[in-house]
């Protein structure tokens, strides 16, 4: 298989390293940094929220924000110039996420009154999206991805049938028990069937009749079943997910075994690997 050249200039090459791969002590101390600092950007967006903090330190977090929103503007635009191709990582999830953190903050900068739209929810609730940025810098977040995308269809399955099952219950329990115990229509006996199979058990409404009991008795007893079946189904899926990341590339300089299938340095002596290992599908 060929491989497309690679025509960045060597400083974009270097710095690409740093900032998509993390199997390089650099590249490692620049995602913890980044953690850090996505870690505190979502600490000052939850303590904005709070009114009497807000009151008493509300300058201090907006300038903390505008110090946060600087930093990642900064982060995405690097991104951007050193990916091999910038229009495919900003076409990509994590781009996508990279722009949305920093798109209210940049908005409120740049536009005519602008001190007034950092005061939208919808805007502000936006920069709670840098949470995602930290799927990237969790190792088994890829493992995580791929398992799910594995199960999809068995988890879809599956939830069809528990939505069957549901309905079923919460129109037998409608024909049972009826409004007189708070069973109105089959949309809340449906809503109720899957209060009481998820075991949540809110109580707003009950059974009042043997036989509603008897049906209730029997969703609770199902409930335990809908709990573990979707659990087992991600287990296997996160077993193979994990067998098939494992990586057989061998360092050529330490000889260490056993990368992570997204490798591209070595994590003993950051030597790069071979070119079997896979790609940081950001920087395609």
């Amino acid at each position: 298989m060929s491989h497309a050249v690679d025509t960045r200039a060597p400083w974009r090459v270097s710095l690409g390293n740093i900032i998509f791969n993390s199997d390089t002590p650099a590249g490692r101390a620049f995602d913890l940094l980044l953690t850090v600092l996505i870690i505190a950007s979502i600490l000052v967006v939850v303590l904005d929220s709070v009114a009497r903090i807000h009151q008493h330190y509300g300058a201090l977090l907006h300038g903390a924000e505008l110090c946060f929103t600087a930093l990642f503007t900064l982060e995405y635009v690097a991104r951007l110039v050193t990916a091999r191709r910038a229009s495919h990582y900003a076409r990509s999830f994590f781009g996508l996420v990279d722009l949305l953190t920093i798109l209210p903050g940049v908005v409120a900068l740049t536009l005519p009154g602008a001190q007034y739209l950092l005061s939208v929810r919808v805007l502000r609730l936006l920069r709670i999206f840098r949470i995602l940025k930290l799927a990237r810098y969790l190792s088994e977040a890829s493992v995580l991805s791929t398992a799910l995308r594995n199960s999809a269809t068995k988890i879809i399955v599956f939830l069809s049938v528990v939505l069957t099952m549901v309905t079923l219950i919460g129109s037998l329990m409608y024909v049972v028990e009826g409004p007189e115990h708070g069973f109105t229509s089959i949309p809340t006996s449906i809503y109720w069937a899957i209060v009481t199979l998820t075991t949540v058990g809110y109580g707003d409404i009950a059974p009042g009749t043997p036989l509603g009991k008897t049906l209730a008795s029997l969703a609770m007893i199902l409930g335990y079943g809908v709990i573990a079946v979707p659990t087992g189904i991600v287990t296997v899926s996160l077993t193979q997910a994990q067998r098939a990341r494992q990586s057989f590339v061998t360092c050529s300089r330490c000889g260490l075994q056993g990368h992570e299938g997204d490798a591209r340095f070595c994590r003993r002596c950051a030597e790069p690997l071979p070119p079997e290992a896979a790609a940081d599908p950001e920087r395609r």
